[in-house]
């Protein structure tokens, strides 16, 4: 299928040793994919996904991986001096992609080793964007002063953190329209109950997919109503308004709105958007000042190219995997 130029396409490398060792170091419960995946998927849609490393020894996150769509490339590990094997393998199969695959235009390395800066500058001298991602302390200054963004993957579990937390505070859905007196037949009742969840769960998904777009954005304009819907396809793809109880997704908008998560605006064609409701946090559907954080600390920290790196010193020089340079 043509990809239209202003189409995000992108390819993940992920180098997954190094990310392993990382998220060991910061004491991370463990590395969730799926973090990394939901943020990218804003941003377009993903058509390469490959990860590196000798999975004899990360027999743990294979399932997760692959589940994933991960394509498991093995690296045995051998005991000797050069340069590492699962490196080179991945260097070669991007730069391969990047000569060949003219309709991907997004390089996403997963991966805090500095020796990935010659890949990163020979993608972008190929007119290639290139997103790097990361755990803190990990990535090398180098590898993220070349990238054109730079993902933390300590930003995405406070994120998702704070995302738990404004669930939690949400107010009770409405109850359902049930008559106040019991059907006759149990069977209606049934189904009744399951069409009110199925709807509750697609006013749950939708404000969280807008509240992740408008901090990815970060302009905080209105966001068009498709592009949220094929955000959230992406994110979702068996996602269908009409399962969860709508005839549109004008109507999940429109009980979007109904509930105080969001407010819906037309322009002068008719075209729908949504943007946030007044002094309120989108999804949370309660009180501002219960909902909002502190401080305004909802976006990831990124960095992009040419602007200072907002992080404290470490002390430490560039930094490879394991610490070897």
């Amino acid at each position: 299928m043509a990809t239209s130029p202003d189409v995000t396409s992108m390819a993940l490398f992920c180098d997954f040793e190094n990310v392993a060792l990382g998220v060991r170091e910061t004491h991370h419960e463990k590395f969730d994919i799926k973090l990394v995946l939901e943020r990218l998927l804003l941003k377009g849609s993903i058509v390469v996904k490959k990860a590196y490393c000798d999975w004899e020894r990360y027999k743990g996150f294979k399932a997760q991986m692959h589940e994933a769509s991960f394509e498991l490339i093995e690296i045995p590990h051998v005991r000797q001096s050069g340069k590492n094997s699962a490196d080179i393998r991945l260097v070669v199969d991007a730069l391969h992609l990047c000569y060949t695959k003219s309709h991907v235009n997004t390089f996403v390395i997963i991966s805090g080793d500095s020796d990935f800066s010659p890949l990163v500058s020979k993608l972008r001298e190929n007119n290639k964007q290139v997103i790097g991602e990361g755990v803190k302390e990990s990535p090398s200054d180098l590898l993220i002063a070349n990238c054109d963004e730079f993902i933390f993957y300590d930003d995405l579990v406070r994120e998702s953190g704070r995302q738990s937390s404004r669930r939690e505070a949400r107010p009770p859905a409405p109850p359902s329209r049930r008559p106040s007196q019991p059907s006759a037949n149990p069977e209606d009742d049934r189904r009744r109950d399951e069409a009110d969840n199925r709807k509750n769960k697609a006013v749950e998904l939708a404000p969280q997919t807008f509240e992740a777009l408008y901090s990815e954005r970060g302009d905080g304009g209105k966001i068009w109503a498709s592009v949220l819907k094929e955000a959230i396809k992406r994110r979702k793809p068996d996602f269908s308004e009409s399962y969860y109880g709508f005839r549109s997704f004008g109507g999940l908008l429109e009980e979007m709105q109904a509930r105080g998560f969001l407010k819906m605006g037309r322009d002068e064609k008719s075209n729908a958007f949504v943007f946030r409701s007044a002094g309120s946090e989108s999804g949370s559907g309660g009180n501002a000042a219960t909902d909002a954080p502190a401080a305004p600390e909802v976006l990831p920290v990124v960095h992009r190219a040419g602007e200072p790196e907002a992080r404290e010193p470490r002390g430490r020089g560039a930094r490879s995997r394991g610490g070897r340079r």
